[in-house]
Order: C-alpha cells, then structure tokens, then sequence
C-alpha cells in the first residue's frame, strides 16, 4: 500500500545496488522555497537522473551543492534500489516495519484514551 518510490530515503541501508557514474545525468538549477536571494540567485539545487530507469532525482536540502550531490545520489541509490528489487529492497522492509511500529503505537494509544474513558465515566458514577 505504500508507494515502492515513495519509500526512499527512510534510513540508511547497505545491502543498496551500486550506481555507475556513466549512468547518471546531473544537472544545477535554481532551488525554490524559502531563502530569499539566497536560493534565488544560485544554482545549488541538484537534480540528477538514473537514465535506465528514467527516476529522476531533485535535492536542494542545503546551501551547498556538494552536500546536495552527495545527497542526492543517497536518495537516487534507493530509488533505484527499491525500481529494481521492488519489496526485496531492504529500504522497502524497513519502511514496512516503520509502518507497522506506527499502526502499533496508535492502537494502543487508541485504547488507552478508550480505558480513560471508561475510568472518568466510573467515577461520575460513583459521584452519584
């Protein structure tokens, strides 16, 4: 139920496949957002292409382009990642773990509001 693309970039995983350099077409442009001159004057933003796969790749989380180009290849290697080994991906696993840690939580956050209302309900009772 979770979108296999949209699940990149959760945590780091090392069992990723590898990206060739030959296969990537990298490109600078303007960011956009808040920033102000900053982001409007320079090209810090990468945007980087897998052409095999045709996932594309766009990365403006800081002022600099190097750090932008290395994390941009983290989120492309998962991408590509998860393109090509689909729920065997380790990214994909752990984002299904992710998930179910989360609906696990709710439900019992759920049934602890459920007990506190039965509690309050016992009390205005006794009260009476």
């Amino acid at each position: 139920s979770i979108p296999l693309l949209q699940a990149a970039r959760k945590r780091n995983s090392l069992n990723l496949l590898g990206l060739n350099e030959a296969e990537l077409e990298e490109q600078f442009v303007r960011g956009d957002g808040p920033g102000g001159q900053a982001t409007n004057k320079t090209n810090n933003c990468v945007v980087l292409k897998h052409i095999p796969s045709g996932i594309v790749v766009k990365c403006h989380q800081t002022r600099s382009v190097e750090k932008n180009r290395k994390i941009a290849r983290e989120i492309l290697q998962e991408k590509v990642d998860l393109f090509y080994k689909g729920e065997d991906s380790d990214v994909f696993k752990e984002q299904k773990a992710s998930e179910k840690k989360k609906q696990e939580r709710k439900r019992r956050a759920r049934e602890n509001l459920e007990r506190k209302k039965v509690f309050k309900e016992m009390q205005q009772l006794d009260k009476k």
